[in-house]
């Protein structure tokens, strides 16, 4: 496994949270690649199979987000925030109101030179 701390300094709460991250980003490319076989495979057959492939890829990788979401600090408020959420709603939007950030990102770049952080002087 790729580390990018010395192995021996995290622990073993920090190990498995790798652990689970790692193998949900696998399952996702898994999602990708049968999703493309899937698109465009000619035969209905394969093409069923494959579809059935990647559909299992899709659970194993919610159940890994599922076991940081009761195991890693942050991620069950960040998920109850974002998923399931009004689907006439922006996803940017929930964010903003999540966050309490009123101001939108479109007016920061029509011409406010301010990277919206607000000022730094005391």
């Amino acid at each position: 496994m790729e580390y990018h701390e010395p192995y021996e300094l995290l622990d073993e709460d920090t190990r498995n949270y790798h652990r689970a991250i790692k193998s949900m980003m696998e399952e996702l490319e898994a999602v990708d690649w049968y999703h493309q076989r899937v698109a465009t495979c000619t035969d209905p057959e394969l093409k069923k199979l494959l579809a059935h492939n990647r559909d299992e890829e899709m659970e194993h990788a919610c159940m890994a987000l599922e076991w940081l979401r009761r195991n890693m600090p942050g991620w069950d408020h960040m998920l109850r925030t974002y998923l399931f959420q009004d689907e006439n709603v922006s996803i940017v939007d929930a964010e903003k109101a999540a966050t309490g950030k009123a101001e939108s990102s479109e007016s920061n770049s029509a011409g406010d030179a301010s990277l919206g952080i607000g000022s730094l002087k005391s």
